[in-house]
């Protein structure tokens, strides 16, 4: 694959680099497919790897790449504003919606003011504020879900996380305006619950989802975290995008370009821009109260299990 990659930039680098078209085409074809067949068999832990690449795309991301007319609202009016969750107004196509997303940060600076993308429950009461806001005006909510999980530290636990997050369950489940939700990168437990309740739910194709880590898993059963135990938990917790749509968790995998999302960010935003549009005119459809009992039930389906006739 590097090896493709060199002759592409050398063939792209020469001056006459026109007439060299053709065979460019042919190797970039070749490396479609071979990113293409490899990302195809990732395992479970290779998986959640490139869920952390560094340059995947994250919620900033997006937000430059496929909405217009940013503004982004600030503050919980209750403690301050989280810089690992952001909010705002903002339009994707034609459509106005209300945006959520965990920020992680690019650079150490940014990571560290972002907490790494681990909310603390200031963050998860502005995003429920900023809800309330959208169904005031009738607007679609659009959250993405990018977080290993929401932060466990002293203060977060004496400002009332767990009740935060809680509280966000009950109150994305009864909002009278359509919700989408899509886990692009980390789904970590209640982190990504918090923000996860929807009319729709997808997973970008090599994004995870789970209840924990992978090497959270792996140091609560084996008292230590490593590739090998990683490797286990990660295939036990059933947290790819295809486990979690087998499993009724999500409804759907958007596909990535060849080699994730990393590789073709603007691909990746149309194409997700274009996903939430037509999700969003769908549910636009239903009255509220529909979209509240429809909701309702769809959560309640969740883990339900079917008894076979006969059984005891």
């Amino acid at each position: 694959m590097l090896e493709i990659e060199k002759q592409i930039d050398a063939l792209r680098a020469r001056p006459d680099a026109d007439a060299y078209e053709a065979e460019t085409q042919k190797l970039e074809e070749t490396r479609a497919s071979l990113l293409t067949k490899t990302y195809a068999s990732l395992s479970p832990w290779q998986t959640v790897r490139v869920a952390r690449h560094p340059n995947r795309p994250q919620s900033s991301d997006y937000i430059r790449l496929m909405c217009r007319d940013f503004c982004e609202l600030h503050g919980d009016r209750r403690f301050g504003d989280d810089a690992a969750i952001v909010t705002g107004l903002a339009r994707i196509g034609s459509t106005k919606v209300l945006l959520i997303g965990h920020r992680k940060g690019k650079t150490t600076n940014e990571k560290i003011a972002c907490n790494f993308g681990c909310a603390h429950p200031e963050g998860y009461r502005k995003a429920l504020l900023k809800m309330k806001l959208a169904e005031k005006f009738k607007l679609p909510v659009v959250t993405l879900i990018d977080t290993p999980g929401a932060f466990p530290g002293l203060g977060s636990e004496q400002r009332g996380v767990a009740e935060a997050i809680a509280v966000n369950l009950r109150e994305m489940s009864r909002l009278r305006t359509p919700i989408v939700s899509i886990v692009i990168g980390e789904g970590g437990s209640g982190g990504a619950l918090g923000i996860g309740i929807g009319d729709r739910v997808a997973m970008l194709e090599h994004s995870w989802y789970s209840v924990i880590s992978p090497e959270g898993c792996a140091a609560i059963l084996w008292k230590q975290s490593n590739d090998q135990t990683n490797t286990i938990a990660a295939k036990a917790l059933a947290l790819t995008a295809v486990d979690n749509l087998k499993n009724g968790l999500v409804d759907e995998v958007i596909p990535e370009p060849p080699g994730g999302a990393h590789r073709d960010p603007q691909a990746m935003a149309d194409q997700l821009g274009a996903w939430i549009a037509e999700k969003v005119r769908e549910l636009r459809r239903f009255k509220p109260e529909t979209l509240v009992r429809r909701r309702f039930d769809k959560i309640r389906r969740i883990g339900s299990v079917e008894r076979e006739e006969g059984a005891g």
